[in-house]
């Protein structure tokens, strides 16, 4: 027997047994006369003593262990003299009176302590020692929980939890495809799935009625923070259902991870239209802890003569409360330049100061007076001490600037409080989005979904500015700024979806080679159904408070989408190659 007991399980209540402990040395104190140990498991970590009048012999030995030695110790429980409060094991000790190294360990590369002194690179390499830390464990560990919650709550409402194919066909529409040539059929390719969209919607008409797996995904796109080239999914469908069932399963679902992993009780979650989120918020996944809402100002700010606002399609600002005296001029200039940057690309900012002794001040001040300004004030609801900031341009672009700056100021502020969430329907999407550079419309989600009811009319016989203004049974769940899920009401009539193939770009023979499979199961009575997938990844960290999902992914990639540990991806034998029908080529 390796253990009694693990490392975090033992209390006062125990002094007097006699246990035994297996781990990972974290530190020791050696006095000379006695030596502190600190042995570690994934459980916490418990104190060992070896005491030179206790086994003088045992205490030499005990001098000999390195950090990260792997140890089994026996020995009796007792009461520390000297008592750490800050673990929950920290009232006992063990006093050992048999050491087992079960195996040495090289000097880590880094400290296994919550705050290391390993940088992101060096982590990766050598991720299963970056694993033993704490706040990385409890991560994966958390993510574990959320995942039997899952299948607990999805599996009571009848939902049946069944596997996908990894290996299938490239499809067009969407990010870029890994690609996996096929050695039994020359010259021909899988791909590895972006979701399993097509083959949960033909579970549907399989008649498998309510849909779900917890399951990996696959996309050849650019990395960053909340992004991997292969993540996880809770991916859901159900059939005979609305958008409105669909939404109460799913806020359902949300409301129990969040009991039964954090202990909150969430109330019912607000929905709004997308088109009224982007007037509000510029964003289609605004972040609702926190107000500081759109305002237009075109019909007060334009026709004065400044033809930066005279020229511009929207004039639109927000209100930062109380900022009026933390921002001097150099601070302005230091935000204009920041939301001058490449990424945001705004042309500029303008400013207007609302001083406690009730004068107004501003960059634009020479244009307008400070009758024009207060009244600006007015439609802001701007007090003394208040700082409008206001961008104008193209509509779509001004919009997205001012929800980089909002989402700025409210940091800068405090505004978003940790283990505060906001969860928001957002629903009403649009159906399809024109793309002037192709010249061809673009799925606003995927090929998949179905227009609102009272627009499949309009889609089935209108003309290309009718398509613009199409919506769809869209929907997608955002927490405190991050899409957490989306999903759709289904078309499920061929006629239909034939079209959409049409307006997408697609030629009658392109539609069937892609995706005849499903057309053709849609005449087989296929029934009304709709899904969601929540991102796996996102949904813990956003639960835990955190960015990166590259923390909950026990062996996550790096930002060029390289796992440094075992370092993939890597070239292949000639032999390879040549059972592929593969030939290098030599990169331009």
């Amino acid at each position: 027997m390796y253990r009694t007991h693990n490392c975090g399980e033992l209390r006062i209540e125990d002094a007097g047994k006699e246990v035994i402990l297996s781990g990972w040395i974290q530190t020791s104190n050696n006095l000379g006369h006695m030596n502190f140990v600190q042995l570690r498991d994934r459980y916490g970590i418990t104190q060992l003593n070896f005491n030179k009048d206790d086994n003088a012999e045992l205490l030499e030995k005990s001098g000999k262990l390195g950090r990260e030695f792997v140890v089994m110790a026996k020995g009796i429980v007792r009461e520390r003299s000297s008592k750490n409060k800050n673990i929950p094991t920290g009232d006992i000790e063990i006093q050992v009176h048999e050491l087992t190294i079960l195996n040495e360990s090289k000097v880590p590369p880094f400290t296994i302590e919550d705050e290391s002194d390993g940088g992101d690179d060096l982590r990766m390499k050598y991720r299963y020692l970056d694993l033993r830390r704490r706040p990385v464990q409890n991560n994966i560990i958390f993510r574990a929980k959320v995942g039997m919650e899952t299948r607990k709550y999805l599996s009571d409402q009848g939902f049946l939890e069944i596997e996908t194919p990894f290996l299938i066909k490239s499809t067009p529409e969407g990010a870029r495809d890994f690609i996996v040539p096929s050695r039994l059929n020359p010259n021909q390719f899988y791909a590895l799935p972006q979701s399993p969209q097509t083959f949960k919607q033909i579970l549907m008409v399989a008649g498998m009625d309510k849909y779900f797996q917890i399951v990996k995904c696959f996309r050849d796109e650019d990395l960053r923070a909340d992004r991997q080239p292969e993540f996880t999914q809770i991916d859901c469908e159900m059939a005979f259902v609305t958008q409105e069932e669909i939404l109460n399963t799913f806020e359902g679902l949300t409301k129990h991870l969040f009991k039964e992993t954090l202990g909150i009780e969430l109330d019912d979650f607000p929905r709004m239209t997308y088109d009224e989120a982007m007037v509000r918020y510029g964003s289609d996944k605004p972040d609702t802890r926190f107000g500081m809402e759109f305002v237009e100002l075109n019909d007060l700010a334009q026709g004065k003569g400044f033809g930066v606002f005279d020229n511009a399609e929207l004039v639109v600002g927000i209100n930062a409360e109380g900022q009026a005296d933390q921002y001097s001029n150099k601070d302005i200039k230091k935000l204009t330049e920041w939301m001058q940057r490449p990424q945001i690309g705004a042309k500029g900012l303008v400013y207007v100061k609302y001083n406690d002794d009730g004068s107004v001040k501003s960059s634009v001040g020479k244009f307008f007076s400070d009758d024009d300004l207060k009244a600006w004030g007015e439609k802001f609801g701007a007090k003394a001490g208040d700082m409008l900031l206001i961008l104008s341009g193209e509509t779509d672009k001004t919009r997205k600037q001012l929800n980089e700056l909002r989402l700025e100021m409210g940091r800068r502020m405090g505004l978003m409080k940790p283990g505060d969430f906001k969860p928001l329907w957002v629903v009403d999407f649009p159906l399809l989005e024109w793309d002037e550079e192709s010249g061809r419309f673009h799925a606003m989600h995927h090929p998949f979904t179905s227009p609102k009811k009272e627009d499949v009319d309009r889609m089935l016989n209108g003309d290309h500015e009718t398509m613009k203004s199409l919506r769809a049974d869209a929907y997608d769940l955002v927490i405190n700024g991050s899409e957490i899920g989306g999903g759709s009401i289904r078309i499920h009539d061929r006629a239909l979806q034939e079209r959409n193939f049409e307006l997408l770009g697609f030629t009658e023979e392109e539609a069937e080679a892609q995706f005849g499979f499903l057309m053709g199961a849609f005449e087989y009575g296929a029934p009304p159904h709709g899904g969601l997938a929540f991102g796996f990844d996102r949904l813990c960290a956003v639960l835990m408070g955190q960015t990166s999902i590259r923390d909950f992914i026990a062996f996550p990639k790096n930002n060029q989408g390289r796992d440094v540990m075992i370092d993939a991806p890597a070239p292949i034998a000639k032999e390879q190659l040549d059972e592929l029908y593969l030939e290098l080529k030599e990169k331009e």
